[in-house]
Order: structure tokens, then C-alpha cells, then sequence
């Protein structure tokens, strides 16, 4: 890792540099940054002259060895005087640096949505300065009460052709926003920032260990927050708001036949998981019954009203036909495990396929088509028979890809040759 200057004109700024900044006071009027601090510039020999960047700041006092500095600037401009240290190894396998690669996705994503109406980050960015750095209290600011924080300004050096490694500053948490920032088609985007003062890498990597290991907000407690938002999201949540907001339906209306049986963070009592329904809700709309009242947008978005009728009617009609395996623990039974609620999904799918010249099936339709099933399904005891040589004990059964995929294809085939085939001879032999 190429070492920081020290010896450089940057960090003799406070000699020289001082002088010739008094001198252009003298000389002239102060310049004014794009950030709203001021630019002294100071004389150099041999390479191009470094300017100071001044930007009113907040120093909050967190211990006798704990300084923070609280500033906002524009984000497009940070990458003048801070760098990214990628986190990778010397030829003696020593560890240096700590940032993650960029997430290219993930990148695009907060573009998006800087690109959208009326944007918000509320999360400061993370800097870790180096001793060229300096805050200078206003003249006012003595530390009265509270005696932990005064106002003054943040002063940093900045220079054109400075190799990223020479750059005062370090992006300690962040990195993703800014690169979003600086590559969104917009002029300007104030951000704040958060910054301390350490020459020490290894306070750094600590700092960045520490902001990036807490826990993050449970999925299901953003599920269920989601129904309720309408700003613009980051694609993988904007595509679940929707599924959320059936679910959520689904648990709570009082008609409905999967009426707190959902656990979820406010619903701790449900049996089901929210994500195994999230996922048979995504497949139908995808794939499915539900994916025919959907918008002509393209979107996950359509009718609500008629899409829970589809799913009140098809769940309502399995809590009857399994009735030993319904509303019991997913341990007692595969058919409230995740494994079976998104495995019976497609055969709710394939029932209302069978009936789509006569319309949207009813509770009766759909339990008749299921009624068949019965007896070759093994939700609480017994053993599943997948096939030659594929037998499974019905609590083996995991909430695995590869598992849904078999148990789902089974529920399939099971259902083709008991119902929608001998109906379809059926009909050939009255003819």
C-alpha cells in the first residue's frame, strides 16, 4: 500500500503555507468554495500549489481521547480529498486495507433513486483524516454548556494531482453512496459526513468494523413495514411492497383463512413463515393466477380486491381438505412449513389454469381439484413416494430449493394425472 506524504507541501502547510494564505488575505478578498467554505490557497515550490478547503463543522467532545467532527458538503466533491483503502494482502500475506470491492448493483440502485423525485440519505458518510486536518474553533465558540461541542471550521487540504493514496481522508463507511453520487445525472447532492482524525490505519479498520457489524433491521419487520410506504425504493424492495402489502391482508382481515396464522415481528403467535408466503405470492404473480390482475405497467402492482379473493378462496378450501394438518406447528406438519406453502402455490396455480375458460375458481372448485390430492399427500405422517428409490419420512422435508422443486413437482404431476387428465377423458368419452 503506497504510504501516505507526510513530508510533503501539504503537510507544511502550517509554515509557509500560513504565510502566503496572510498574504493573499491582504492582497485580495478571500475565494469562496463550491461547498460554502472558504479556499485559501497557499504558494509551493515545484508542484502545483494545494488550496485549503474550509467548511463550517460541529467538533463533539465523546471522550478525552474521542473527537468527532459533524460537516455537510456536496457529494460529488469528496473524492478531491479522500480515497478508498480496498482491502487486500502484501506478498508477505499481511493484511492491508479494509473496504470491500464496490457493489456495482447496488451502486445503481441508490443512482436510481438519486436520479428520482426529492431524494433523501439521512445516513452520514464516514471519514477518517489524517493530522493535516485541522478544526479551528470560531473566535464565539468557547466550550460553555454543553461543554462537549463547539462550532468552528473544519480546515483540509486539497490538491489537483494528488495521487489517491496522498489524499487526507479515508471512506471508512460510505463508498456506495458516494460512487452513486458521483455517477447520478444531477448536479449536486449535499451529504453529511461524520469525520475523525487518526494516523493510525488500524483505528480506522476498527471504525470500520464497527459501523459495518451491527444488526441489520430484520426482513420481516421491513416486510411488514413496506405496505405503507410509497417513496421510491431500491428495486429488490420496490418489488416486494406489493406481495407485502397481500400478505398483510392476508394476516389481518378477519374473513381471511390465513388470518393471524402468519408469524411475523408483530404477530409473533403465526405458525407460517411471512417469507415462505411472500414467495408463493411472488411466484402466482410472476407466473401464476395472480399475474392475470396485474397492472399493464409491468410492475408487480395490480387489483388487490380480486387477487385476495383468488388467494381467500384456494386457502380456504386447503384448510378444509387438510384440516388434521391445518393451523398446527410446521414440525408437526409439512403443510404449514415453508416447504409446503410455496409447493401447494403452483398447484393453486395449476387449478385456476384448469378452470380459466370458465372464470376465477371458487371455494368449491378449488376444493373438489384438491379433494383428490388427500390421499398421496404426506403432511404429518408417513412417507413421501417421490418415485423408484425416492422414498422420504414427511418430516424430512426441508424448506430448500432443491426440496420445494420436488415436492412441488410431485403435487404437480399427482394432480395432472388424478384430475385435470381423467376430467379431460372425461369430457373426450361424453363427446
Amino acid at each position: 500500500m503506497k504510504s501516505r506524504s507526510r513530508n510533503g507541501s501539504l503537510s507544511k502547510e502550517s509554515g509557509a503555507g500560513r504565510s502566503s494564505n496572510s498574504t493573499a488575505r491582504q492582497g485580495r478578498g478571500i475565494p469562496q468554495g463550491k461547498n460554502g467554505g472558504e479556499l485559501q490557497r497557499s504558494a509551493t515550490a515545484r508542484e502545483p500549489r494545494p488550496r485549503e478547503l474550509r467548511l463550517p463543522a460541529i467538533e463533539v467532545r465523546q471522550g478525552p481521547k474521542r473527537t468527532l467532527y459533524s460537516f455537510a458538503i456536496d457529494g460529488k466533491t469528496l473524492s478531491e480529498f479522500t480515497t478508498v483503502s480496498r482491502v487486500r494482502r502484501r506478498d508477505t500475506s499481511a493484511i492491508e486495507g479494509y473496504q470491500r470491492p464496490e457493489v456495482l448493483s447496488h451502486i445503481a440502485e441508490i443512482r436510481d433513486y438519486l436520479e428520482a423525485n426529492d431524494p433523501m440519505i439521512p445516513n452520514a458518510v464516514v471519514v477518517a483524516f489524517d493530522r493535516r486536518v485541522r478544526f479551528e474553533p470560531a473566535s464565539s465558540a468557547g466550550r460553555g454548556k454543553p461543554n462537549y461541542s463547539r462550532v468552528g471550521s473544519l480546515i483540509i487540504p486539497v490538491q489537483d494531482g494528488l495521487d489517491e493514496a496522498d489524499r487526507p481522508g479515508w471512506v471508512v463507511d460510505g463508498q456506495q453512496r458516494i460512487a452513486a453520487i458521483r455517477a447520478a445525472r444531477i448536479e449536486s447532492f449535499p451529504i453529511c459526513v461524520v469525520a475523525f482524525i487518526t494516523d493510525d490505519e488500524q483505528e480506522q479498520r476498527e471504525q470500520f468494523i464497527l459501523v459495518n457489524s451491527t444488526k441489520p433491521l430484520p426482513k420481516g419487520l421491513i416486510y411488514e413495514l413496506l405496505p405503507s410506504t410509497k417513496a421510491k425504493l431500491p428495486s429488490l424492495l420496490d418489488g416486494r411492497r406489493f406481495p407485502a402489502l397481500l400478505l398483510d391482508r392476508l394476516n389481518h382481515d378477519p374473513e381471511s383463512p390465513l388470518c393471524g396464522l402468519i408469524r411475523t415481528p408483530t404477530v409473533g403467535t403465526g405458525l407460517i413463515k411471512d417469507n415462505s408466503v411472500l414467495k408463493m405470492i411472488e411466484n402466482s404473480l410472476t407466473d401464476g393466477v395472480l399475474y392475470r390482475f396485474r397492472g399493464d405497467d409491468g410492475s408487480m402492482q395490480g387489483d388487490p380486491v380480486s387477487m385476495l379473493h383468488v388467494l381467500h378462496a384456494f386457502w380456504r378450501a386447503t384448510s378444509r381438505v387438510f384440516k388434521d394438518a391445518w393451523a398446527i406447528s410446521p414440525r408437526r406438519s409439512r403443510l404449514m412449513h415453508g416447504a409446503g406453502i410455496v409447493s401447494i402455490g403452483f398447484v393453486m396455480d395449476a387449478i385456476a389454469d384448469r378452470y380459466r375458460r370458465a372464470g376465477i375458481p371458487d371455494v368449491e372448485r378449488f376444493q373438489e381439484d384438491l379433494e383428490p390430492l388427500r390421499d398421496v399427500c404426506r403432511w404429518t405422517d408417513g412417507y413421501w413416494d417421490f418415485g423408484p428409490g425416492i422414498q422420504r419420512k414427511w418430516n424430512e422435508i426441508q424448506n430448500t430449493p432443491r426440496d420445494i422443486q420436488m415436492l412441488a413437482n410431485y403435487l404437480l404431476v399427482q394432480y395432472k394425472s388424478r384430475v385435470w387428465n381423467r376430467a379431460t377423458d372425461r369430457g373426450k368419452a361424453g363427446n
